[in-house]
């Protein structure tokens, strides 16, 4: 009498396997998307994708992770999330709404270029508590790092790093400008520096803010002497 073997199936792509040891070695795309739908960057790219559907469809509330993974954009939306995670991208919600309201093309969200446009503008307008906020928590870090005090960060850190610092907005004009280690910071940097910092600190820009906002700029320094900047 013949007997059949029992086939198992994978419930993603429906391939059937002969062992179910070869079927739970098995990953096909749509089961690695399944897999990998908790990481960090996969939960950007999902929000943004669903924030993509509210602004050119007026609703994404039919949308699910399913619908998500078996999209054609699936792939550009996760590598924006994860170019997200990777540089720690500055406040991810407002970006993906410039990227919308900007009409930016999806093949590009995950750009570097696309970011600093982005930043540039988001951090001449962001509150000046986040601002500050930033600073503290990055200085203390790298205060923890060296065992050295955080507001020497401006006065003992590496150059270069503070060069990247105030170039991936961890370091705001608002501090910058508006205490004595910035100050002096900015007399003793290279020219080579100066070139990569000004389009973040465009001097013309936030002197006018700060005599538009004399207030800020008067709590901005009050509250950077008194931490030691």
């Amino acid at each position: 009498m013949e007997t059949t073997s029992e086939l198992y199936k994978c419930k993603f792509c429906s391939k059937e396997f002969k062992r179910e040891s070869t079927l739970a070695a098995h990953l096909c795309e749509p089961k690695r998307r399944h897999n990998q739908q908790n990481e960090k960057g996969v939960q950007i790219g999902l929000n943004a994708y669903l924030r993509f559907y509210e602004t050119t469809q007026g609703s994404a509330r039919y949308k699910t992770y399913e619908d998500f993974a078996k999209s054609p954009y699936y792939a550009a939306f996760v590598k924006f999330g994860r170019q997200c995670v990777m540089i720690n991208a500055i406040n991810v919600k407002a970006y993906v709404e410039w990227l919308l309201k900007n009409n930016k093309k999806l093949d590009h969200w995950y750009k570097d270029s696309m970011y600093d446009e982005y930043l540039q503008q988001y951090l001449k307008h962001e509150a000046l508590t986040d601002a500050l906020q930033r600073a503290i928590e990055y200085s203390i870090k790298w205060g923890e790092e060296r065992e050295l005090p955080p507001h020497d960060f401006l006065r003992y850190g590496n150059s270069n790093a503070i060069t990247f610092a105030i170039s991936t907005g961890r370091i705001s004009p608002w501090i910058i400008y508006n205490c004595e280690s910035g100050q002096q910071f900015l007399q003793n940097i290279n020219t080579e520096q100066i070139q990569i910092v000004w389009p973040w600190i465009d001097s013309d820009f936030w002197q006018k803010k700060f005599k538009d906002y004399p207030a800020d700029q008067a709590y901005a320094e009050e509250i950077l002497k008194q931490a030691g900047w």
